[in-house]
């Protein structure tokens, strides 16, 4: 026989002794346990039913995996990072260098920043509900609803009345008699719509000092008929060097973390 005829052999033996071990686990009545070994292979059956402790586990674990998975869309659209991310990726785009810093560089340090700027806010949810939670003494629904407080609270100060009223208006419902009946589902896009307004506002004072640089030097430039040169070859040490100078990063820093106070 080849060696492809003995492959074929091979794997239909194997075949019909798991087709023969799912036939016998099928005609084996219900049992607190059993096991089924083939060679190098293994088949346990448990009919018991779990504990009430294992299933409280195996749901825990399925809600914190649906928290991972949420979590980019929660750091996106419930944080500061939006604000800080435009912000810094607008400064990138006034200095005329459109790969430094590099964009893991840039959400590096909006990661770091928006921890930093949302650490109050994690704090109380650490120790209103997460750490309660762990305890046992909150239930999951008590916990929930506690640790969205505090980022309901930060997120309420950070919008504007304009932009939840345009999100209750689409959504056609009541008039909010409080902030409170205001749910997430209007207050999170009216939330992010705030955050770009803002940012934009911020890129364009940014924008303003390294404007005025590119229009000196194309100025310059055609004063002196050097036309074919191009003025970005000029103007960008220039920005570079006055953004030194100046200490840039810590200005834009300093004055983006002052707006969410």
């Amino acid at each position: 026989m080849t060696g492809g005829s003995i492959t074929r052999a091979r794997g239909l033996r194997l075949a019909a002794a798991a087709l023969l071990a799912v036939c016998a686990c099928a005609a084996l009545p219900a049992a607190a346990e059993t096991a089924v070994s083939l060679p190098g292979v293994q088949i346990r059956l448990d009919g018991g039913a779990g504990a009430p402790g294992e299933v409280s586990s195996a749901i825990k674990v399925l809600l914190g995996l649906t928290v991972l998975s949420l979590a980019p869309a929660i750091l996106m659209s419930m944080t500061s990072f939006i604000r800080i991310v435009v912000v810094l990726s607008m400064l990138r785009t006034a200095l005329g260098m459109q790969e430094t810093p590099p964009n893991t560089v840039l959400i590096s340090l909006s990661l770091f920043l928006t921890l930093f700027t949302m650490s109050p806010v994690l704090q109380d949810i650490n120790s209103k509900a997460l750490q309660p939670y762990m305890a046992g003494k909150l239930g999951t629904e008590a916990a929930a609803s506690r640790a969205a407080a505090p980022l309901r609270e930060f997120m309420v100060r950070q919008t504007r009345e304009q932009d939840l009223a345009l999100m209750v208006e689409l959504a056609k419902a009541e008039q909010p008699r409080s902030m409170d009946d205001i749910s997430m589902v209007q207050l999170i896009p009216a939330f992010m719509l705030s955050e770009l307004r803002a940012a934009f506002q911020i890129g364009f004072v940014i924008f303003l000092p390294f404007l005025l640089v590119d229009l000196i030097v194309s100025s310059a430039l055609m004063a002196l008929g050097m036309m074919m040169v191009p003025p970005a070859s000029i103007s960008l040490p220039l920005k570079i060097l006055m953004f030194v100078l100046m200490d840039g990063w810590n200005l834009v820093v300093r004055s983006l973390l002052g707006t969410f106070l």
